[in-house]
């Protein structure tokens, strides 16, 4: 019983292991077009943090959580006077990170795949 725990958290450790680093990709945009996107992860334990890189300059991500495969966030941005919450979850699959951006009050959430930069 004991070996089986080890290796659970083992294999966790691991997968927050593997989120750490630099990773790019392409978020849809509201008028249908893609711009280019990046994060800078740092995993600690199940705690996840970083900073998010696009248009608007870097921003850093809250309530980050890694664990096993499974990644959530969130990234407030401001503009305007105005902020405009995002949450992030998805799914690491080796050098790729599946996710699902959905605005607060937003009806539908948009997908993006992000690759590990360097891979």
């Amino acid at each position: 019983m004991r070996s089986i725990l080890l290796t659970l958290l083992l294999t966790a450790a691991a997968f927050a292991a593997d989120i750490d680093g630099k990773w790019k990709g392409n978020a849809p945009g509201r008028d249908g077009n893609t711009r280019e996107i990046g994060f800078d992860f740092k995993a600690d334990g199940a705690k996840l943090s970083g900073s998010m890189m696009g248009p608007m300059g870097e921003v850093p991500i809250s309530d980050g959580k890694v664990e096993g495969g499974d990644v959530s966030f969130k990234v407030v941005l401001e503009f305007n006077g105005n902020s405009m919450s995002m949450s992030y979850t998805g799914k690491l699959e080796g050098t790729e990170l599946k996710l699902k951006m959905q605005r607060e009050g937003a009806p539908r959430a948009m997908e993006m795949t992000l690759k590990k930069a360097g891979s």
